[in-house]
């Protein structure tokens, strides 16, 4: 008997096909298909999961267009990242053991890593740096294997009060969470966010619970204003009407001194030296979003130094973040989905995809059983 559980033994309830399923497939730039694909077969300690409900990512429209040299390797390669679902089979060994947090009908959240907690970084508590850094792909399909290091170490049950499209969001928020860690953002700091998609506007959310007095700032009328609703930021400032730096500051912190902190959350090389002019001495600037591969900034070593201006940046979540944004999604503490713009069939994850990248949609959640217009 083969060491991997039966696919035919899948909960009806919980599988259609016993045999296949339907998966958005990477084979090269802007070539993605849905189509059918077999259903993956478990190993110890993994776990199989009915995706109820994925989100686009800006990071997925990247992939789309551009590929990636880190999630996607192996082709035709899963596709998609934040997501939420129902346990759909648990690993079983020949003789019906096996070893799992988990149930058949748990309602779950995966993170798309975990660390091995043994190498370098993880020693250094650096998880997010892990050198055998777990990376999941997969969640644009009807259903996803979840590896044991994931299983294991950042899967987390989701209350049944919570819609899996607000618990996909514990992947975007948690990101948010290291952010402001690495800016040791604090009660009462000033702190301006540059750039209001998805993820600007969930670190307005979360500076604002920080307890932090909040300048989201960007050129769109009515991402400024979703910030307002959504973020609850204190002030909103159109880039268009205060793209005099100094002006920017003298209106908008105290004495004009500057920003104790600012979250660069574009990812373009002019916006990163835009925002070292706008932090106060011996502030932080996070250097959140990511510009392209190759590109150069040109900064003052003057004011760098002599101000003593702290750069940061970060990368990932770690699993103490990503439990964290669970909590603040399951208390609705934040309650992302004024950031949903419209819901689809997981059919139609290429056309969400290019909603997005037109500028036409924050987010949009995919979800499976949803029957196409």
């Amino acid at each position: 008997m083969s060491q991997f559980a039966d696919p035919e033994a899948l909960p009806a309830q919980h599988v259609k096909d016993s045999r296949q399923m339907m998966a958005a497939l990477f084979y090269e730039p802007n070539d993605v298909r849905y189509e059918k694909t077999p259903i993956p077969q478990l190993g110890p300690e993994e776990i199989l999961v009915r995706v109820e409900s994925a989100l686009t990512c800006g990071t997925d429209v990247k992939c789309y267009r551009r590929g990636h040299p880190v999630l996607l390797k192996n082709f035709p390669s899963p596709f998609g990242h934040e997501f939420a679902g129902t346990v759909a089979q648990v690993y079983q060994d020949e003789n019906g053991e096996g070893q799992s947090r988990f149930q058949v009908g748990d309602r779950v959240v995966a993170a798309n890593s975990a660390p091995c907690y043994q190498c370098f970084y993880c020693g250094k508590g650096q998880t997010n740096l892990c050198d055998n850094l777990d990376l999941l792909n997969g969640a644009y399909a009807e259903y996803i294997r979840v590896p044991a290091q994931i299983a294991r170490y950042n899967t987390y049950q989701v209350p049944d009060h919570l819609p899996f499209e607000v618990a996909a969001f514990c992947e975007p928020l948690a990101v948010c969470l290291h952010g402001l860690a690495q800016a040791r953002v604090m009660p009462g700091d000033r702190v301006a966010v540059m750039g209001l998609g998805p993820i600007g506007q969930l670190m307005v959310r979360a500076a604002k619970l920080k307890g932090a007095h909040v300048t989201a700032i960007a050129r769109n009328p009515q991402k400024l204003a979703l910030a307002a609703s959504f973020g609850q930021a204190d002030n909103q400032v159109n880039l268009s009407e205060y793209n005099d730096a100094t002006r920017l500051r003298q209106q908008f912190t105290p004495d004009g001194r500057g920003f104790d902190v600012v979250i660069e959350a574009i990812g373009l090389p002019e916006t990163w030296e835009k925002a070292l002019s706008l932090v106060r001495k011996g502030g932080a600037v996070n250097l959140f979003g990511g510009c392209p591969g190759g590109s150069t900034v040109t900064f003052d070593t003057r004011r760098l130094h002599y101000d003593e201006i702290r750069l940061v940046s970060s990368f990932h979540h770690t699993p103490h973040h990503f439990k964290a944004a669970l909590d603040l999604l399951s208390t609705l503490q934040v309650d992302p989905r004024p950031l949903i713009t419209d819901s689809l069939p997981m059919a139609r994850f290429e056309a969400a995809l290019q909603r997005v990248e037109a500028g036409e949609a924050m987010k949009i959640a995919l979800k499976n059983g949803m029957l196409d217009d």
